[in-house]
């Protein structure tokens, strides 16, 4: 037995009541089609004036009192609030968050290389995690590990802005690097 009822499949219920599916006596009508913007009608008189209009009346704000209705054409108005939410879904960036590892004894030349990988990553737009990873008794090298992640977030001044300082955590000690804002 399924405790939950299903609902037909490719089917999905409408988000806003329309026409007779308003189950309300009295609605408030905004828009061009009533005198003034605004007007509460019983529900029979507003979709008759929607169908005069060969237009729907919809529900836009079903828990104001009296509920709020608007006589669009919903087909249209289902078409632009897809097209909107598009739009949102595109213009939301996506975050990439590239990690670098150092270890407490690294030395210049990996420290350079690893600073080049860091440029090329805060210029195409990525974030940057640095973090030392202290090994056994290694811990006891804190201030070496702090320092080390200093000296990688003032080389990169001029590419990346430091999100949050050195903070060990367990036995990582992490640095966030963010991308200049305009540099790209």
């Amino acid at each position: 037995m399924n405790p939950r009822p299903q609902q037909p499949r490719g089917r999905q219920e409408e988000p806003y009541r329309i026409n007779h599916k308003i189950r309300v006596r009295e609605v408030r009508v905004v828009g061009d089609f009533v005198e003034g913007g605004n007007a509460v009608l019983t529900v029979e008189k507003a979709i008759k004036i929607a169908q005069d209009n060969e237009l729907d009346l919809v529900e836009i704000s079903p828990n104001a009192d009296p509920p709020v209705c608007k006589i669009i054409d919903y087909a249209k108005f289902k078409y632009e609030q897809k097209k909107k939410q598009k739009e949102i879904k595109a213009n939301a960036a996506k975050v990439v968050l590239k990690e670098i590892r150092f270890g407490p004894n690294t030395d210049d030349h990996d420290f350079n290389f690893k600073l080049k990988h860091a440029i090329n990553f805060l210029k195409e737009g990525a974030k940057v995690k640095a973090y030392v990873h202290f090994v056994g008794r290694t811990i006891v090298f804190k201030e070496r590990g702090e320092m080390l992640l200093l000296k990688f977030a003032q080389a990169l001044e001029d590419v990346g802005v430091v999100e949050q300082m050195p903070k060990l955590e367990g036995k990582r000690m992490n640095i966030f690097l963010a991308p200049k804002p305009g540099k790209k």
